[in-house]
């Protein structure tokens, strides 16, 4: 199981967007641009280009997974279909990368990284951010959430070039037994079990946003993309956050 587990989070890395990486599965293609915080993130690392998702969550502040770090990054804004350009994209370079301090990639805890962007990102009806929950905000399993991003739409399909979306439920706890690094209180475990409906791959780094608050970030799934998935949780990270943006 571990090693399953440890496959998936270096595939994350071993895929690239031209190859198959990262997408929803059993979802939606979503309304352009009624999802005006996702940000489309490429990565450079060892040479190789890769890509994950993230959201805007202050003008100069993107949040993502810490396995999505590189060597560079840039982030896209505004985009819909990332192959066509439009007059919404607002593509800015990370200034500074913030995984958390105690990310652990062997056992995929605080799974949680901050972008400074170069610049601002001017906010318009297809740019803007996305609130975050307070340090005590709580989730309910059975509450319906959704999530998005770029890639696969199925297993061993082509990518797709529009943003997808999916709506997951979230879970107990106990419903990610078989995850062995699964920790309950810096994780979501999300999915139904009896559903096809997930997140894969490169979805890395998206949120999961319920009732209009971003509460978790994809971190990982099996590699048949079988739910449930494990989100980090926001809410645990409230401390963190508030000490980067503060600081920045």
């Amino acid at each position: 199981m571990k090693l399953l587990l440890l496959l998936l989070f270096l595939l994350t890395f071993l895929l690239s967007h031209e190859t198959g990486a990262d997408e929803i599965i059993g979802g939606k293609e979503s309304r352009p641009h009624s999802r005006p915080y996702m940000a489309f993130l490429e990565i450079k690392r060892c040479k190789r280009n890769f890509i994950c998702g993230g959201f805007l969550i202050r003008r100069d502040f993107v949040m993502t997974a810490a396995h999505c770090a590189g060597d560079s990054i840039t982030v896209k804004l505004g985009a819909h279909n990332v192959t066509n350009s439009e007059e919404t994209w607002q593509t800015i370079n990370v200034k500074h990368q913030f995984p958390h301090p105690k990310y652990n990639g062997i056992r995929l805890l605080n799974d949680i990284m901050m972008l400074k962007l170069e610049k601002k990102a001017k906010l318009t009806r297809a740019v803007k951010t996305i609130p975050l929950p307070s340090r005590y905000n709580s989730e309910s399993p059975g509450q319906e959430c959704l999530a998005a991003g770029w890639g696969m739409t199925e297993l061993n399909a082509p990518v797709s070039d529009t943003l997808m979306e999916v709506e997951l439920t979230l879970m107990k706890p106990n419903d990610c037994k078989d995850f062995g690094c699964f920790d309950q209180r810096s994780q979501l475990c999300v999915g139904n079990h009896t559903s096809s409906k997930s997140v894969f791959l490169g979805d890395s780094g998206g949120p999961l946003v319920c009732s209009g608050v971003a509460q978790g970030i994809v971190s990982y799934v099996m590699l048949n993309a079988k739910p449930p998935s494990v989100f980090t949780r926001i809410a645990h990270y409230s401390s963190w956050i508030n000490q980067i943006l503060n600081a920045n």
